[in-house]
């Protein structure tokens, strides 16, 4: 919640509501300061060079901002190994779903070792595919289609 812009005060409240349970701002602050630094060593490890199956989507939800609710969007990716071992390589925030912050993250995920995806399980979101084929050119591209229970 702090990573996503949340005020200590809002979390500290946050918690009280959901749980009823009461946390300082202090404890707050010194649980914040001990996991971002493990949070950032996470999201900037290496990653294998090839990942079999990659799927690639956004989860949309609302966060108190400024005394008001705003959407937000975290970009999860997941990653089958050669081994066939899943892994979450990444979950990055944003305001939106887009193709060009998919293709940053594709980027990243370039950077930090990612030489190959075989297939990309998609949403059919407007310009993802070109995303994925300019960082990844020989990767499959498969839309996935979610339907409702009947």
């Amino acid at each position: 919640m702090y990573g996503l812009g949340m005020s200590l005060r809002d979390i500290s409240n946050h918690i009280k509501e959901m749980y009823d349970t009461g946390i300082n701002n202090s404890t707050l602050s010194s649980i914040t300061d001990k996991i971002i630094p493990e949070v950032k060593e996470w999201q900037s490890r290496s990653l294998d060079s090839l990942y079999t199956i990659v799927w690639m989507d956004a989860m949309h939800y609302k966060v108190k901002e400024d005394y008001r609710f705003v959407s937000r969007a975290v970009y999860n990716i997941l990653g089958i190994d050669r081994n066939g071992h899943k892994h979450l390589l990444g979950m990055y925030v944003s305001e939106n779903e887009g193709a060009s912050f998919w293709l940053g993250v594709l980027t990243d995920l370039q950077n930090r070792g990612v030489e190959d995806i075989l297939i990309a399980c998609i949403d059919n979101l407007k310009g993802f595919s070109e995303a994925i084929q300019s960082v990844f050119p020989e990767t499959e591209v498969q839309a996935c289609v979610v339907t409702p229970d009947p």
